[in-house]
């Protein structure tokens, strides 16, 4: 037999079994501060309270899987975590982490795709690429370093050879790449087999159209799209096209995805910026699901979305409305680590 095929590596999908799940603990000011003006009472407020929300989803996750927390000082603890020290810049775990894969003797290895502070936006960040080296001395996981500049948090899989993306942020991250050569860095190394080509992201995405803000994978033929009922909204038509788009692809079987439509919340910065705020923005959990809420009328019914597709996991709704004033939500700031 060839040896060639115990090479190929398969990234599960979200709702397979976890050991871990990867958070880094807040402590920067400015990344959840106002947008107004730097008012340091209110940046030190909304950090508290974005730390308040980090106990609550730990405390949401104990009896569902382990929580890995990395964290600058080792003197830190928290019941029911593992802690790991790092010198980290922010708390986006999803984007410079690495995606965890399964080889074909069901061991794991990580696959670290180059991170660059979303295209280098934000040069206090930039040291964040190095954080899974830095843990990774004691933890001694076989890691693949590839050459692609990327966030996984621009990507999601069914588990089964199918990836979601976006044009926006994998062809601006890599201008000098192709889709057929992206295609193959993903077919190598987390087993793809078919790319989902999404067009573009939300409006006021710093990450230049993160798929985990509009579509997602819930069952390996099943996917959520974020989608804007009113056409008068700077989001419908860019929801629009990406839901048309969604409708009329198909499976590695040439079967058409079912795709279930996700109501969009409406929040402003105190800037009167309108915030990157969406449902699709969930992690799965293994009993759980950690849905972002954002005190807004359609709360209630995108709850609901998300519990009728995982009828097996308690949805339980976390509060984003100040995580959010960084750029992200729950689903940006976690990362899986499967078993």
């Amino acid at each position: 037999m060839d040896d060639t095929s115990k090479k190929i590596n398969r990234m599960p999908a979200e709702w397979e079994t976890h050991s871990a799940v990867w958070l880094a603990w807040p402590y920067d000011q400015i990344t959840f501060g106002s947008l107004n003006q730097k008012d340091e009472k209110l940046n030190v407020e909304r950090l508290g309270k974005v730390e308040q929300t980090f106990t609550k989803i730990i405390e949401a996750l104990e009896g569902s899987e382990q929580v890995k927390i990395i964290y600058r000082d080792k003197s830190f603890s928290k019941d029911n975590t593992q802690i790991f020290q790092a010198d980290y810049a922010d708390v986006w775990t999803r984007d410079y982490m690495p995606s965890f894969v399964k080889d074909a003797d069901d061991k794991l290895k990580a696959v670290k795709w180059i991170y660059n502070a979303y295209g280098e936006k934000f040069s206090d960040l930039l040291k964040d690429n190095d954080v899974w080296t830095e843990i990774n001395k004691d933890l001694n996981v076989e890691t693949i370093n590839t050459s692609l500049i990327m966030e996984s948090g621009a990507i999601d899989v069914n588990g089964t050879g199918v990836l979601l993306t976006t044009e926006q942020c994998l062809l601006k991250r890599n201008p000098n790449l192709s889709k057929a050569e992206i295609e193959k860095v993903f077919a190598e190394n987390l087993g793809i087999n078919k790319v989902i080509w999404l067009k573009a992201g939300l409006v006021n995405d710093h990450t230049d159209g993160h798929i985990d803000e509009i579509a997602r994978f819930v069952a390996p033929s099943k996917i959520v799209c974020a989608y804007e009922e009113n056409v008068n909204e700077e989001n419908f038509k860019i929801l629009d096209d990406n839901y048309q788009l969604l409708k009329n692809f198909t499976d590695v079987n040439g079967k058409n995805f079912e795709v279930i439509k996700l109501p969009m919340p409406h929040m402003v910065y105190d800037n009167g910026v309108k915030a990157p705020a969406s449902y699709a923005n969930f992690y799965i959990g293994n009993k759980i699901i950690l849905a972002s809420i954002f005190n807004d009328p359609n709360d209630d019914k995108a709850l609901e979305i998300i519990q009728s597709c995982f009828p097996e996991r308690k949805v339980v709704g976390i509060d984003c409305s100040e995580i959010i004033y960084g750029g992200g939500a729950i689903h940006c700031i976690t990362q899986q680590e499967p078993i």
